[in-house]
């Protein structure tokens, strides 16, 4: 589950974020922002690791898929900046697609830490409130307050004054949608997933006495 969720989390930050795409829908054309259509299964799998491991599992992981974006965006970085070799015709293609603009990483690095917490704090105090039934008021209702505010922070820092304001609004909305909905759509593969976790690992968290800092990386 780790290893799925910052996979999802690298390619999603590194590939799609600055790419904008349309689709008409009912005579309507919407603008978004290519990423949205991969990045809200790293929700998905946030989902599940609460669910079924808890709260503190899931901030480790969290805090893995952190660095793990950290470190693809230095890499793209640093390798983006070395000399080219004489001959080699692919420099500016790859300075295209690979070249990370500071405050796209700066934007994307926080508010995918303060998306992902509020999603997986959300996530396990829904399941102390409803004893744990209603699954699918947790995940939706989680995504919705986590998506928002990653959405909310990412945009604005990301490309305030890059794009038009409307354009700016039109897409961080459009995602919003488009993150909840997919959400929503994943539900009941969300239900099996957790469901068959539950059983092979006989285990099933209720996060009673856990402290819910963000700023620790241990599981006790």
């Amino acid at each position: 589950m780790m290893a799925a969720f910052v996979t999802v989390l690298i390619c999603s930050n590194i590939i799609g974020p600055a790419k904008l795409a349309t689709a008409t829908f009912f005579g309507k054309e919407f603008i978004y922002g290519a990423g949205v259509l991969f990045f809200p299964l790293s929700y998905v799998f946030g989902d599940v690791l609460t669910e079924v491991y808890g709260y503190a599992h899931a901030r480790k992981v969290i805090w893995v898929g952190f660095v793990g974006v950290f470190f693809a965006s230095l890499m793209s970085y640093i390798i983006v900046k070395l000399p080219a070799a004489p001959g080699w015709e692919g420099q500016e293609a790859y300075a295209l697609i690979f070249g990370q603009v500071p405050r796209i990483v700066l934007a994307s690095l926080i508010a995918f830490m303060v998306g992902e917490m509020i999603n997986a704090y959300v996530m396990a105090k829904m399941k102390i409130w409803t004893q744990g039934r209603y699954l699918w008021t947790r995940t939706i209702g989680s995504t919705i307050l986590g998506q928002g505010s990653d959405s909310l922070i990412f945009y604005p820092i990301a490309f305030y004054g890059i794009w038009e304001n409307s354009i700016l609004i039109t897409v961080m909305l459009s995602n919003f949608v488009i993150k909840v909905g997919w959400e929503a759509i994943l539900t009941p593969v969300t239900y099996k997933v957790v469901n068959f976790l539950k059983r092979a690992e006989n285990v099933d968290i209720f996060d009673n006495k856990t402290v819910f800092t963000p700023f620790k990386i241990n599981t006790d």
